[in-house]
């Protein structure tokens, strides 16, 4: 098929050649003395996408779910319990893991378009008067739903309830798209990867740790090696790392904080607001619905639940067989009865308004009962008359 492939899902996502042509580099001697100006300024510039200045950020040759490795086998000890929301295929893989780890998963269920329920985890942990809960599990933006939840309210909650509980925050699909304030909403442990709003293929676990949560390092018993946070720290204060490092991806990133910080983080957030809304207009005009509940809707992915006749499952099929364009499938419970439409990462209005055009003649052909360009039409007047 004439054309390339256009990747509408919520990641990985569309790579810059910037960021593509940076990463092809020759390989080089890791030990070097030149070594440590490639590192320590990638460490010092993550601190301002994570919005920290008290933190320490750590790279790792892994992803998202080994930064939830990292969080919780570096800071916590075997048995101990934690409290996370289940409302996503991604919050329910993590609370997965920590049980897979030997932690005492305390897992409360959320209905799948909502986000965490404040009140519910204040009361919570009001309770928990013996401070037996160690770390509060929080995935910001739910990826399978669509669905962001409110950090600054759960260090509100937390707060009210005067627990000492670490706050671990997934923010795999949040941080470098999405308002994030690590030091503002006090978060302990904040996990990031690299395919999404950092534009970089997988393979880059970014994580930034408050000095609260690195003081429990060294007191941590549970058994860890490759992901241990002692060895990071102990070779990255020189500027190098405890093993071989992936050097295209340190490469890749370079470039693309140079990109979202030249960018400026505030319009990073404000432009990916206007590609999600304009999505969003476009959905309400196909007379389709969210699975995101109002107020949390993501603004870096949208899931679209089709009618109890429809299988979503076809209308990507569709998109990907006949218009050559890649959907996110509806995950779990969801499976059959959404799909997904990323919005994240390398992205502007022209690229928003062919994913909807090609979603669009999808619905058209798998019989949706919509009117030809309405959805299209809906995202044009936003995007025109909220461009700069």
């Amino acid at each position: 098929m004439a054309g390339r492939n256009h990747l509408y899902i919520p990641g990985p996502t569309n790579v810059p050649n910037e960021v593509l042509n940076a990463m092809h580099v020759t390989m080089e001697d890791h030990r070097s003395p030149a070594f440590p100006k490639l590192l320590k300024p990638l460490l010092e510039d993550l601190k301002k996408i994570f919005k920290t200045e008290t933190g320490q950020c750590f790279i790792f040759p892994a992803t998202g779910t080994a930064g939830w490795e990292v969080a919780l086998t570096n800071t916590l000890n075997p048995g101990d319990k934690v409290l996370i929301y289940r409302f996503g295929q991604f919050s329910h893989l993590w609370a997965e893991m920590g049980k897979r780890l030997g932690f005492d998963v305390e897992i409360h269920q959320v209905a799948w378009g909502k986000g965490i329920p404040l009140d519910h985890l204040e009361a919570r942990l009001k309770e928990d008067g013996t401070h037996t809960i160690k770390a509060v599990l929080a995935t910001h933006n739910e990826t399978a739903t669509g669905v962001t939840s409110d950090i600054a309210g759960v260090r509100k909650a937390m707060n009210a309830a005067s627990h000492p509980a670490l706050l671990f925050v997934d923010g795999v699909s949040s941080i470098a798209s999405l308002d994030f304030r690590m030091d503002e909403w006090g978060v302990d442990g904040a996990i990031s990867g690299s395919q999404k709003g950092f534009m970089m293929p997988a393979g880059g676990a970014f994580l930034a740790f408050s000095q609260k949560a690195l003081a429990l390092v060294d007191t941590c018993t549970y058994p860890r090696c490759f992901l241990d946070l002692k060895d990071q720290m102990n070779n990255n204060k020189d500027g190098y790392t405890p093993y071989t490092p992936a050097l295209p991806i340190l490469y890749g990133l370079r470039k693309a904080l140079d990109l979202l910080l030249e960018e400026g983080m505030e319009n990073v957030y404000a432009r990916h607001f206007r590609l999600a809304e304009g999505t969003r207009k476009a959905v309400a005009a196909w007379g389709l619905k969210l699975c995101a509940q109002p107020g949390f809707e993501s603004n870096t992915v949208t899931a679209v639940m089709v009618p109890e006749d429809k299988d979503a499952r076809t209308v990507i099929a569709t998109a990907f067989s006949k218009y050559n364009m890649s959907l996110g499938g509806g995950l779990s419970e969801l499976l059959g009865k959404a799909f997904r439409i990323g919005h994240v990462g390398d992205m502007n209005d022209v690229s928003m308004l062919g994913a909807i055009a090609g979603v669009e003649m999808a619905l058209l052909d798998n019989g949706f009962d919509i009117k030809p360009g309405s959805g299209v039409a809906a995202a044009i007047e936003y995007y025109r008359s909220t461009a700069q």
